[in-house]
């Protein structure tokens, strides 16, 4: 399993605003270059991301299915992809005044899944220390920009 964490400085709510958005999903994804809603009320269980991810000069569609949604604290999720799904997990856990955040992800099916192993998992956590440096930028952006406006 990899799993990689990051603090936050902003609240629960100003995160849980972020990944309840799916128009963000293409500005923190690592890799992601637009996303839209499928179907649901996103993030809610069952409703679905769509997403065009970019590797080099082609271009790849997938979706995401929301499977377990807590606000503002636990969003489970299912990639899916060519290559199979992945469970993708985040936990948003009140710190202080600030805010932790800790990514899981691992396959679930389809060839990517016979292909996990430790070797795998270090790329997978690499991957979440951009996508979680990525989310607090949008996040802490979002919240100065609030701050400001009430100020």
């Amino acid at each position: 399993m990899a799993q990689w964490h990051r603090l936050m400085h902003a609240t629960p709510q100003e995160v849980w605003s972020v990944l309840s958005d799916p128009r963000q999903y293409g500005r923190w994804v690592v890799g992601a270059h637009r996303s839209w809603p499928q179907g649901g009320g996103w993030p809610a269980e069952g409703a679905e991301l769509g997403y065009a991810l970019r590797v080099g000069p082609w271009t790849y569609r997938g979706s995401t299915v929301s499977r377990r949604c807590e606000p503002p604290h636990r969003l489970e999720l299912e990639a899916k992809s060519g290559v199979g799904s992945a469970r993708i997990a985040f936990r948003i856990d009140p710190w202080g005044e600030d805010t932790l955040v800790v990514m899981d992800e691992h396959p679930l099916a389809g060839p990517a899944a016979g292909w996990h192993n430790a070797v795998v998992d270090a790329l997978l956590r690499w991957r979440h220390r951009s996508v979680l440096a990525r989310l607090s930028e949008v996040v802490e952006s979002a919240a100065k920009a609030e701050a400001r406006a009430h100020a």
